[in-house]
């Protein structure tokens, strides 16, 4: 089993879902974990969980740098995982808000482009580390009422795809994970909160857990340097497509 001793990694969105138990997974591989997310309690729960090797951040990724960098040395990152991202209601784009747009890109994007460009300036100083993008199917498949969040993804995708050309020679892996269906909150998020209709998602089927992508994303970690997993998509056994799902019969 690969250890991570000696090894800082930032994980954004890290309070729940994908983010924590990546963190948390890392943690117990010996890494030095700084968890990035906005909700205090979680965190501390999860440090509880993890004294020795988990660091709290509680900042809003969308706020910019400058409280990011106030907590962590961003020279000493020698991994980042952009996990942080959300999908926010089902509405055609004729009905879509503009604010859930903005929204959408600002976290899924835009903070992603500004966290990673300060992490990889500062590793192209130490002569390397790794990148590992979450993406999602839905950035290479889109569907009705998800035309935003799949435009976010597909870029998550172009990015890690476009960076790995950016890099090349520079010791830097650029990872993209990219799961279908995973039972998280993204659910309860993208339907405000509504528990009852987010848990009819993951209904009458085995979906991904947290758990299973990040075991996925410390493999990809894991490989040897010659080796850079630049995507791999991640998909529950009943689910073949985006809105393709077995489910079981009730």
């Amino acid at each position: 089993m690969t250890t991570f001793e000696n090894l800082k990694v930032l994980v954004t969105g890290a309070s729940s879902g994908i983010g924590r138990a990546t963190a948390q997974l890392l943690a117990e591989r010996g890494a030095e974990v700084y968890a990035l997310a906005r909700r205090k309690d979680r965190l501390l729960k999860l440090q509880e969980e993890n004294p020795k090797n988990i660091h709290p951040i509680v900042q809003d990724l969308n706020e910019g740098l400058a409280a990011i960098k106030s907590q962590v040395d961003l020279s000493q990152i020698g991994v980042l995982v952009n996990n942080s991202g959300l999908a926010l209601g089902t509405d055609p784009i004729q009905e879509l808000e503009t604010e859930a747009v903005r929204q959408m890109f600002e976290t899924n994007v835009l903070s992603l482009i500004e966290l990673s460009q300060a992490v990889i300036s500062e590793m192209l100083k130490r002569g390397g580390g790794d990148i590992v993008n979450i993406g999602s199917v839905a950035g290479s498949q889109t569907y009705a009422g998800g035309s935003v969040y799949c435009a976010t993804k597909f870029a998550v995708r172009a990015l890690t795809e476009a960076w790995r050309k950016d890099l090349l020679g520079k010791n830097i892996r650029v990872i993209g994970i990219h799961p279908g269906m995973v039972e998280t909150e993204f659910s309860e998020v993208r339907f405000k909160g509504d528990r009852e209709r987010a848990k009819a998602v993951y209904q009458g089927f085995d979906a991904l857990t947290s758990e299973d992508v990040a075991e996925a994303i410390v493999w990809s970690l894991s490989c040897p340097r010659r080796v850079n997993v630049e995507s791999l998509l991640l998909m529950p056994t009943a689910q073949a497509a985006v809105g393709q799902v077995a489910r079981r019969s009730t």
